[in-house]
């Protein structure tokens, strides 16, 4: 449970990563990540890294530069452009469902346009989940200029598409029951 807990990142570039462990039974077919970060990087930096052994990228969020975020999904990515930010905490959730390929992106609490990602793809569950750097092999290969730097907070992965509202409850720090 990281509700109200805070990672900081101190060092740019950096080494340090979080290694999450969840209890993942089954590929995932849906699920929604959220978090929220505090950063003065410019630079691209990783934020959720879940790699499996046969997908680096299984799922991603990724900043390559200022006002706009790289969603992965087995590999693949849609992106969001955003406006620029003012230095100040982003809450970012994304969801993504196997079925429809449907990706959404949220933040600050508002919806993104949705869009097309990997119709029918499963995502694997025996993963290395990581806050900080990006996988580019199993937990490990990581390329220290795409390390974040700065302040992780309210970290959360679902096996569900959230609805709206728990999207904004997320957004609002409010407590959400298990998906």
């Amino acid at each position: 449970d990281l509700y109200r807990k805070v990672f900081v990142f101190r060092k740019d570039p950096s080494d340090a990563f979080v290694v999450l462990k969840a209890k993942l039974e089954q590929p995932l077919h849906n699920f929604t990540v959220c978090l929220r970060s505090y950063t003065d990087l410019a630079r691209p930096h990783s934020l959720f890294s879940y790699a499996t052994k046969n997908q680096d990228n299984e799922i991603l969020l990724f900043k390559p530069r200022m006002g706009e975020y790289r969603f992965y999904v087995g590999g693949k990515f849609v992106t969001f452009r955003v406006p620029e930010g003012h230095r100040d905490w982003e809450h970012v959730c994304a969801s993504w469902e196997s079925a429809t390929g449907i990706a959404e992106f949220w933040l600050n609490g508002k919806p993104w346009p949705r869009k097309g990602l990997q119709k029918g793809y499963t995502v694997g569950a025996t993963a290395a989940i990581l806050l900080g750097q990006e996988q580019d092999s199993f937990g490990g290969g990581f390329d220290f200029y795409n390390s974040f730097s700065g302040e992780m907070a309210d970290v959360y992965l679902w096996d569900v598409g959230l609805s709206p509202d728990k999207m904004r409850a997320a957004y609002l720090s409010l407590r959400l029951p298990p998906a």
